[in-house]
């Protein structure tokens, strides 16, 4: 598994293989932060920043949100609240899935999704 900084690494190494505007210089002054500190990011010397900035990130190289999120080790404040609102309930259900395969996590999803309360 890759860290936080060397996935971004890759990602956006990756875009600028087909776009030259994917270079860390580029790239930062889309997100609003500094190259210097981009570049730091990528290469592990700081933490990830924060939900807002990793938004911007996630927009900027075409990624889900939630997944940089996660992998920074961060959850959305819109989830964090509604698990705040439920603690014991969401870890239940969390725990309940911890094991279950992809395609059982998807219909789990898919019915809450498309449910009927």
């Amino acid at each position: 598994m890759h860290s936080f900084g060397s996935y971004l690494r890759g990602r956006r190494e990756a875009l600028r293989l087909n776009d030259r505007s994917y270079s860390v210089r580029q790239v930062a002054k889309r997100v609003g932060i500094e190259p210097a500190y981009l570049s730091k990011i990528e290469r592990d010397e700081v933490p990830p920043p924060s939900e807002e900035a990793i938004g911007r990130i996630a927009e900027v190289l075409g990624e889900d949100r939630d997944a940089l999120l996660a992998l920074g080790g961060k959850v959305s404040s819109d989830l964090l609240e509604l698990i705040r609102r439920h603690p014991v309930a969401f870890a239940e259900l969390i725990r309940g899935l911890r094991d279950a395969p992809p395609d059982a996590l998807l219909r789990v999803v898919r019915e809450v999704r498309d449910g009927d309360w």
